[in-house]
């Protein structure tokens, strides 16, 4: 059996602007950086065996303070990338309602299949997403692995775990620098801790409207 910490990575200036990262990118705010360090003072307790990053900069500069602190050489995964939302990134919601009005309408009808003009659907993303997860975890055997990722990530691995339909309303939290705590065994994912913020000193549960922006991180 593998287990897998899967976290989301430190706070960023455009998750404080409201703006969709996507593939695009931030840099880690100020809280964002301290987030990263307490997570790396939590998981050095952890050993972990392995540590797996996305390729984008807010990922790798979360990974950061955690490989110093674990003595590991992370491994740059691009598969792990948050989903792509094209034309939208970069943007604040009231920009995109502006400038892409329709495309703003079939996002909030919640279509799985629905993308953005340059993005990616929702079916897309989820197959990209577990897959690359999935694959981490059958490669780690007994092993326990550190994953930097994206909210997207996380909650596509929750929906894949407890069956809930793509096109549902999310009902479950991705609060940055968040820990969630998997097994794997058998090819079968079994959830252990969601949303686990108690290496942050002043943790805050996030507030999410399923219908924008919480899709976008």
């Amino acid at each position: 059996m593998s287990e897998i910490l899967l976290l989301r990575h430190g706070e960023t200036l455009w998750n404080i602007e409201g703006r969709i990262q996507g593939h695009g990118d931030s840099p880690l705010s100020a809280g964002g950086l301290a987030q990263a360090d307490a997570l790396a003072r939590r998981l050095a307790a952890e050993r972990p065996d392995v540590l797996y990053t996305s390729d984008l900069g807010r990922a790798r500069q979360t990974m950061e303070p955690i490989a110093r602190a674990a003595g590991l050489v992370p491994r740059i995964e691009p598969q792990l990338r948050e989903r792509c939302y094209g034309v939208f990134e970069g943007k604040t919601w009231p920009e995109i309602e502006s400038e892409f009005p329709q495309d703003y309408a079939a996002h909030l009808s919640g279509a799985p299949a629905v993308k953005a003009e340059g993005g990616e659907s929702m079916l897309e993303f989820r197959e990209r997403a577990v897959g690359a997860l999935t694959r981490i975890a059958e490669s780690a055997a007994d092993g326990k692995v550190v994953v930097v990722a994206h909210g997207g990530v996380l909650g596509m691995l929750y929906r894949h775990i407890a069956n809930i339909p793509l096109a549902a309303p999310r009902t479950y939290a991705m609060p940055n620098a968040s820990i969630n705590r998997f097994s794997f065994k058998s090819g079968l994912w079994c959830l252990i801790a969601w949303s686990d913020l108690s290496h942050l000193d002043h943790a805050v549960p996030e507030e999410f409207n399923d219908s924008v922006d919480s899709r976008f991180r």
